[in-house]
């Protein structure tokens, strides 16, 4: 029955997707990030700690326990489960008050689609300080630690972008994972705000790696060109870097990373330093994305693309409405410039915005 209860909300939702989104055709990915003059109505306004804590108000979730095929279970014993415990899976995710509802959303899919949901440990960077507390009153059973991410330690290296949203230093948390993260965290797998986890987490986490770094969806059918500009690909000093390698594109919203070879290699340096040659040169148009491209395209451990059936969210023009690639499906993802529940809130929701619904717990109890 347990089992039952946790995929309904999912299978219901599923079955409007059905009817309402029968083509399923792939697309470019580079498609779901062009600029868009909507960002700025695509986002929670910006609100003060003050405010911040009196008007974003969460339901209380349901309590999820392990399955008896878990075998321990924390609120069995009488102790604390220590981050560095071995048998936890670590997922990352940003919390900030603008896109705090799909970070909200997204934990909560992860614990009803978990067979072992308390042995799900997660690990929120922010840079405003005043969000455990409301993560604590919607989750009162969760294993989490907040970590404080200054955003004075890159805003220098910061590059004017496409979209405006792009910029925000929080987007940069991601590059120091290895420095923020306690030294017995081995491996965490990084999520985006704008997504939710229709299958077991542990199943992601279990990723083999191989000699990789990192882990995530590639898509080798975009056009890897587009990314960087001309003069990137005309200066052989900068273009040379993929030399020896396959580069393809994948998408840093979804992303398995072996934190113990991240800190031995100095990945975090290497990123930046392309960050700052972007500063002087220009050799891209987009956010965070192109420095891992250059660091990590054709050096990544590939992942079966249902782990991240991104774009979702469309790109620039309004009403634009993204369908699924071919395939099954682990978690979808709302990148792109429109986010589910702005467009849900608008009575103008995309087919596929029904199944981010089930898993929103945005305002108070009726």
């Amino acid at each position: 029955m347990l089992w039952i209860l946790r995929f309904s909300g999912f299978f219901s939702a599923a079955l409007v997707m059905i009817i309402l989104s029968p083509s399923l055709q792939s697309f470019p990915p580079a498609e779901a990030i062009h600029s868009s003059n909507l960002d700025g109505h695509l986002r929670f306004p910006l609100l003060s700690p003050a405010d911040s804590r009196t008007q974003l108000s969460f339901r209380k979730s349901t309590i999820f326990r392990n399955a008896d095929e878990c075998g321990f279970s924390d609120h069995q014993s009488r102790g604390k489960t220590s981050v560095c415990d071995p048998s936890l899976v670590h997922v990352a995710i940003t919390l900030d008050v603008e896109y705090l509802r799909g970070s909200v959303a997204a934990v909560h899919s992860i614990l009803q689609h978990s067979m072992c949901p308390e042995n799900v440990f997660f690990h929120f960077l922010v840079s405003e300080t005043n969000l455990e507390s409301l993560v604590r009153s919607t989750f009162p059973q969760l294993k989490f630690k907040v970590y404080y991410f200054d955003p004075e330690i890159v805003r220098s290296l910061i590059s004017s972008s496409v979209r405006q949203a792009l910029e925000q230093p929080l987007n940069y948390a991601r590059n120091y994972l290895a420095d923020l993260l306690e030294p017995c965290v081995k491996r965490v797998i990084y999520l985006d705000s704008d997504l939710v986890v229709v299958d077991d987490i542990a199943k992601l986490w279990t990723t083999n790696l191989g000699s990789r770094i990192i882990g995530a969806p590639e898509y080798c059918h975009a056009n890897f060109t587009k990314y960087f500009t001309a003069d990137f690909w005309s200066e052989k000093r900068f273009s040379g870097t993929f030399r020896g390698r396959k580069p393809c594109y994948f998408n840093t919203g979804v992303m398995v990373i072996d934190l113990v070879k991240w800190r031995w290699a100095g990945y975090t340096k290497r990123i930046e330093r392309w960050m700052e040659i972007q500063k002087s040169h220009r050799i891209y148009e987009l956010g965070s994305l192109p420095s891992y491209l250059l660091v990590f395209a054709g050096h990544v451990a590939p992942i079966g693309h249902r782990w991240n059936q991104h774009g979702l969210g469309g790109d620039n023009v309004r009403g634009s409405c993204r369908d699924l690639h071919p395939g099954p499906v682990s978690l979808l993802h709302w990148s792109g410039s429109g986010k589910p529940w702005l467009r849900l809130d608008s009575k103008q929701p995309c087919p596929l915005d029904a199944l981010w619904a089930p898993y929103d717990l945005y305002g108070r109890p009726p």
